[in-house]
């Protein structure tokens, strides 16, 4: 769908945070007279109605009944498409997008294609992998987007005073779905694994699967470049190629990019030694290959590329080296919001003496894995922590004495990390990777990775922003 498309008909916004900011703006650029209802808080209400528009209405209670009466609701990623009060107002004809399909919907050429874009989705490691795309594709002369869940909407950068060669675009769950409802087939698409995350937006594991998904199923990009170690990518790769109409390209297999040990071939040809890249853990190096498999694709060189690698800086919140105090190490994760995240986070530092920081906002995830790995691969201590870290301190107890971990339960960040540093006694590593959100405690990841560095005794403000945002 295209903004102009919403002309003559009752449209509504629902959420204004920054995605909901950037529709009401891009709507308001192209149809500057369009009546508008914003369903928000009291607070921000207040925020909405000082920018004088006549045509906008806020309204704080977003009903079944009165979503129904809408055409089009463009709502925020956030909000869930499955809530019921949005499920009853779909039955009744109420379509509902977000601004991500209304940016595809803008960027179609003839043949209903997003030219020059490549989207990346996966439960873990998408936002390095979209910084580390563009970072190479700039690297070798292009003018490139960073956009998307990364942290600037693409609403935000609908008419660029430059436009751009590529445009490098994160997607989380919330909006692949999106890409499928704009109608609009990406160039590009990479998709790195799947676990289970997001359970309360999507309703249960099967359903978050389905809509991460969609990114290939629904809006069938014309190249889609797949892990081949991840089984239910290599099972939809292969209906892909049955079905005829999408070109999958593997990464991590012996025929195109991957990994032998730390070193990165192409086939049969070695490329570099991974070793050095400022790129933390395997995982990330691994995405590497997806990026350059990726590369390919858009007709570029990779292999004169990938040396670009090197120059790379890691975004705030991943695996992040904060600083070094009385020889402890602190590593803010904050990122991590699966237990998964968790392990792999472990498996970086597994030759360093570590103690973890995990648990935040519940949402139902099993650890029973975590607590497996810990029975061989446990590291000096486990703080548990937020609405969740009872039941993994549960799952964890009985396996202390065998393992030979510390375990501790703290009341809050603070605590935790006053426990893990008494845990160290002077030498290792203090890493946050919680495998929680941090909805209850904390605004948003970012934040609590904030408070993380403040904690630690470093300035949040120089940790916090993300290298390479925007068009360069």
């Amino acid at each position: 769908m295209r903004i102009s498309q919403l002309e003559g008909r009752k449209v509504a916004l629902w959420g204004w945070g920054r995605e909901g900011r950037a529709a009401y703006h891009a709507i308001r650029t192209r149809l500057p007279a369009l009546p508008l209802t914003l369903f928000c808080s009291a607070d921000e209400a207040l925020e909405a109605e000082s920018m004088g528009d006549a045509a906008l209405v806020t309204e704080s209670d977003a009903n079944a009944e009165r979503l129904s009466t809408f055409d089009v609701v463009v709502k925020s990623p956030g909000i869930s498409p499955y809530k019921p009060e949005a499920v009853a107002a779909a039955g009744q004809g109420t379509r509902f997008i977000g601004g991500t399909a209304l940016w595809f919907g803008e960027h179609a050429d003839e043949h209903g294609t997003a030219v020059s874009t490549v989207c990346v989705t996966g439960t873990k490691g998408k936002s390095t992998t979209t910084a580390l795309l563009a970072h190479l594709l700039r690297a070798g002369g292009h003018v490139t987007a960073l956009a998307g869940n990364i942290g600037l909407p693409l609403l935000e950068v609908l008419e660029p005073r430059v436009t751009p060669e590529f445009w490098a675009i994160e997607l989380s769950s919330y909006q692949t779905g999106d890409v499928a409802e704009s109608g609009v087939r990406p160039q590009v698409a990479i998709a790195l694994n799947i676990f289970p995350e997001h359970l309360d937006w999507h309703g249960s594991h099967e359903r978050y699967v389905e809509d991460k998904l969609r990114l290939l199923t629904g809006a069938r990009p014309r190249i889609a470049v797949l892990n081949a170690n991840d089984a239910r990518l290599t099972a939809i790769g292969a209906q892909l190629i049955a079905q005829g109409d999408v070109d999958v390209r593997w990464f991590g297999h012996a025929a195109g990019w991957h990994l032998r040990e730390d070193d990165l071939h192409r086939g049969d040809t070695f490329v570099m030694d991974t070793r050095a890249l400022p790129l933390p853990g395997r995982h990330n190096r691994g995405n590497l290959c997806a990026v350059l498999t990726a590369i390919e694709a858009l007709g570029l060189d990779a292999t004169a590329l990938a040396p670009n690698a090197a120059s790379f800086r890691p975004l705030p919140n991943r695996l992040q080296t904060v600083g070094t105090r009385d020889g402890v190490t602190f590593v803010n994760d904050s990122i991590s919001t699966t237990p998964h995240a968790s392990l792999a986070a472990l498996d970086c530092f597994r030759e360093r003496r570590v103690a973890i920081l995990v648990g935040g906002h519940d949402r139902g995830l099993p650890w029973e894995d975590f607590a497996n790995a810990m029975r061989t691969h446990a590291p000096v201590a486990i703080v548990t922590m937020g609405q969740n870290g009872p039941r993994i301190h549960a799952l964890l107890e009985p396996l202390v004495a065998q393992a030979g971990f510390v375990l501790d339960a703290a009341t809050d960040l603070s605590d935790a990390m006053a426990k893990a540093r008494a845990a160290l006694g002077g030498e290792g590593v203090v890493l946050l990777s919680p495998g929680a959100p941090s909805f209850g405690a904390y605004r948003d990841y970012v934040a609590r990775g904030r408070h993380f560095a403040e904690l630690a005794g470093f300035d949040p403000d120089t940790i916090s922003a993300i290298p390479g945002l925007g068009i360069a």
